[in-house]
């Protein structure tokens, strides 16, 4: 096991100056960067300008010159870094010269001449670099014009107001494209017919479409229902921990089976020869309505589940289950109703386009706003949930709520005609519905394999794991809810680019990828700095003389010294200067050190503590009232564990500034006192020579010293003598003691010697007051006793009890006034 961890502490020790220069950035091949041509350049430039100015060209036309400037400024990229070691190289040489020359401190000749020699060479290796700076400032700069041109059309596309399709006056627009659009199809259909070639194609392919078709027709129409029937037994059949998740696998097919037979289907229709412009791009849709109504029809299915965690969606899940369905339908036939009018020449009126697509909008806003409500959670829910399922709660709320408003905003704005904001507004939020579902569908799917992995109960589900997963789930999504909502690729591409380029601090550029090599290169210092601190424990310490607290403070100390290596050679690696964030540090640095004092100062303390070694693991001490033994001595602070096996954390400052009684520092030897009283009146000398034989009679009662018995003085109820003895061992300084009682004990109970204990005599003057008398009558005195009658006296109380009282047992309480 040693060897093996020497050899990867080699290994890492290799390998860290070989990836502290390939992380660095730009650390590339040597390789020249080929200077770009400028001219062509400026043609390209010149073409996007004049487009942009004239405000003629198409949202396609912009968008392809977009992508010839994108490349263009990747290309400018690549060439700002060109003669960059040359560069480095003149800076170097120029800064070894000295500071630049003054008026008061001018440069020697030689060293003028020399210093011009490198700052025309430095002009001259910067120009290129600063040639594509300049090219790539005005390529961003047409980028984000083009970009802010696409998003002010669409904007104004969102805004068109279209006749109103209320209006039965714009009914007829419709009408028409609908009739003339199954004219076309009747044509078209006729013309392929009436074609001797199509029909003999048709022969042809007959066999090959007649099994598409069979094949066709089974997955669609029994696919589904096999498939559904198949998870459900495997639901009933396969373990608790394994059910959910072979139930999902095979109910993808509920998805897959039914589009393969579309595409089948597809295939065979195509097959015929028989179809037309129309009735093609009719065809073609086949499969993505398919998809649409499939999908959603899968997602509804496992969110919605009669049984199981699904139902903590809704109350209703049957219900909820029909509108996914009916909302599905809807989505297929808005698929269709895109292709039928998507190849109308001359293209559609405004009218009809309002009148075609208002319909779809309002049946589907019906449905969504019912699914919003039966999402909303019920007041009565939220009485008694916990936290996540609080969240979770309110989250579904808010889904809830926005999905309701939109349901009610876009049908009023189609009816209004805005239709294209409608269309806008409400198919996006369908589409975000369903990537949400898929999101949780995802999420419960890699909780269950948690579960499987982790052996774990439902309990398990509240894990910080798929917790996290879900969270980078959603994070995952963002790009595609983007996209839902209406964001270009190229938009995406854009956020990435920027965000790749990361920020300037002074000449510091802050980038992902500077974060990135950071982070490796002080995760691969770090590890070296444990297996080091490993090596140097366990193979290499142990063979020295050094006591345990040396060993400890020279480990602790390479692990110090290790991350502060690491982290320097990391910022060194990702090429961040630091003297950019100086003055930042400088200003945090005071703010952090009042805030921080008491942790630097305890800081500072467990290092003296490990350098100057006052107390070490395993010592018995006491600090701050604390008594016990060291266990462990970190920057911080220290852990004692007490004789109640209790551990105190004790801050590193406490023992550097206060008083810490170490007892087993050097040595374990200690001195033992154990005070002994005698009655009055015992010999002395013999009391003395009993005591002094039962210590020496002790093994761990050290011999040199000797042990001593001291006759202390005479004490109000005994006299007092001490038993002085250093033992050999202080850790056991109770059990010495404990025996060396038993031993006084049994040999003054055979010699006859008397322990004393403290006594008090308690003299009552009129114990007739003791007697109660008749009520409102004060009780009659006695005689006074005799003073030959006081000789004992009526009653003595134990200094241990003193509410004993003893005389008649019939007094049970004194007079007011009376004189006792």
């Amino acid at each position: 096991m040693r060897a093996l961890r020497g050899l990867l502490l080699g290994l890492c020790l290799g390998l860290l100056p070989v990836l502290s220069v390939c992380l660095m950035p730009g650390a590339v091949a040597a390789q020249e960067v080929k200077e770009p041509d400028y001219n062509a350049w400026e043609e390209v430039a010149k073409r996007a300008e004049e487009a942009l100015s004239a405000d003629r060209a198409s949202t396609a036309a912009l968008d392809e010159v977009r992508s010839d400037i994108v490349d263009w400024r990747a290309t400018f990229t690549q060439a700002q870094t060109a003669n960059a070691a040359q560069i480095e190289t003149v800076k170097a040489q120029i800064a070894a010269l000295g500071p630049a020359p003054t008026e008061d401190k001018p440069d020697a000749p030689e060293i003028a001449d020399r210093r011009k020699a490198l700052n025309d060479q430095l002009a001259k290796l910067q120009a290129p670099g600063i040639a594509a700076v300049e090219a790539r400032s005005r390529a961003d700069g047409l980028i984000r014009q083009i970009d802010a041109r696409v998003r002010a059309r669409q904007a104004s596309e969102l805004l068109r107001l279209s006749p109103t399709p209320a209006n039965p006056a714009n009914w007829p627009a419709g009408w028409a494209v609908l009739n003339q659009g199954m004219k076309t199809l009747w044509a078209e259909a006729g013309e392929a017919w009436n074609n001797p070639a199509r029909r003999t194609e048709l022969k042809n392919n007959l066999p090959v479409i007649v099994l598409f078709l069979a094949i066709a027709g089974v997955l669609v129409l029994r696919g589904p229902i096999f498939i559904e029937r198949l998870s459900l037994r495997l639901q009933s059949g396969v373990s608790m921990r394994g059910r959910d998740i072979a139930a999902a696998l095979v109910s993808l097919g509920q998805v897959i089976v039914p589009v393969g037979g579309m595409l089948l289907l597809v295939a065979a229709i195509k097959a015929t020869g028989m179809t037309g412009i129309r009735s093609g791009a009719l065809i073609s849709a086949l499969p993505q309505a398919a998809f649409y109504f499939f999908t959603a029809r899968w997602i509804g299915a496992w969110l919605f589940r009669v049984e199981g965690i699904g139902t903590a969606l809704c109350a209703r899940p049957a219900e909820a289950r029909f509108h996914v369905n009916m909302i599905a339908l809807m989505m297929a036939l808005e698929a269709f109703r895109r292709a039928f009018i998507t190849e109308v020449r001359p293209p559609l009126s405004m009218a009809a386009q309002a009148v075609w697509a208002a319909p779809l909008v309002c049946i589907l806003a019906i449905f969504l706003f019912r699914l919003g409500q039966l999402l909303r959670p019920r007041s009565e829910d939220g009485a008694h949930v916990a936290s996540a399922a609080e969240f979770r709660n309110r989250i579904l709320a808010m889904i809830a709520m926005a999905v309701m408003a939109v349901s009610v905003v876009a049908p009023l704005l189609a009816v209004i005609g805005y239709v294209a904001a409608a269309n806008a507004l409400i198919w996006p939020t369908v589409a975000s519905l369903g990537l949400l579902g898929l999101i949780v569908l995802l999420q419960r799917f890699a909780t269950d394999i948690y579960l499987v992995v982790t052996q774990s109960g439902e309990e398990g589900r509240e894990a910080l794991l798929p917790v996290l997963i879900g969270f980078l789930l959603t994070i995952l999504a963002v790009p595609l809810f983007a996209l839902i909502w209406g964001a270009r690729v190229t938009d995406l591409a854009e956020a990435w680019t920027r965000f790749s380029e990361g920020v300037s601090i002074g000449e510091t550029r802050l980038s992902p990828a500077v974060l990135v090599t950071f982070v490796v290169i002080f995760v691969i210092g770090y590890m070296i700095t444990r297996l080091a601190q490993g090596a140097l424990k366990s193979a290499i310490l142990p063979r020295t003389k050094l006591d345990k607290g040396v060993q400890n403070a020279l480990t602790s100390g390479l692990g110090y010294v290790g991350i502060f290596l690491a982290a320097l050679i990391a910022i060194t690696g990702a090429g961040i200067d630091l003297s950019a964030l100086g003055y930042v540090v400088g200003a945090l640095s005071v703010g952090i050190g009042f805030g921080l004092q008491n942790i630097v100062q305890n800081f500072v303390s467990g290092i003296i503590l490990l350098i100057e070694r006052p107390i070490s693991e395993g010592d018995m001490i006491e600090v701050n009232s604390q008594f016990g033994t060291v266990k462990r001595i970190s920057v911080r602070s220290t852990w004692i564990e007490t004789f109640d096996r209790t551990d105190v954390i004790v801050p590193n400052a406490d023992l550097v500034s206060g008083v810490v009684t170490n007892l087993t520092r050097g040595n374990l030897t200690g001195r033992l006192i154990v005070p002994v009283g005698v009655a009055y009146g015992t010999d002395t000398r013999r009391v003395e020579a009993i005591l002094l034989e039962i210590a020496e009679a002790q093994p761990l009662v050290m011999v040199d010293p000797a042990p001593n018995v001291f006759f202390v003085g005479f004490g109000a109820d005994s006299l007092n003598f001490e038993i002085r003895a250093i033992l050999s061992d202080v850790n056991f300084k109770l059990t010495v003691q404990s025996e060396i009682l038993h031993e006084i004990a049994a040999r003054f109970a055979a010699e006859g010697i008397e322990i004393p204990f403290a006594q008090r005599d308690l003299w009552i003057r009129n114990p007739e007051a003791l007697v109660p008398g008749p009520r409102g009558k004060a009780p009659k005195p006695k005689p006074k006793p005799e003073p030959e009658a006081e000789a004992e006296p009526p009653a003595e109380v134990a200094e241990t009890d003193p509410a004993l009282i003893r005389n008649d047992p019939d007094a049970d309480a004194l007079a007011e006034g009376d004189e006792i």
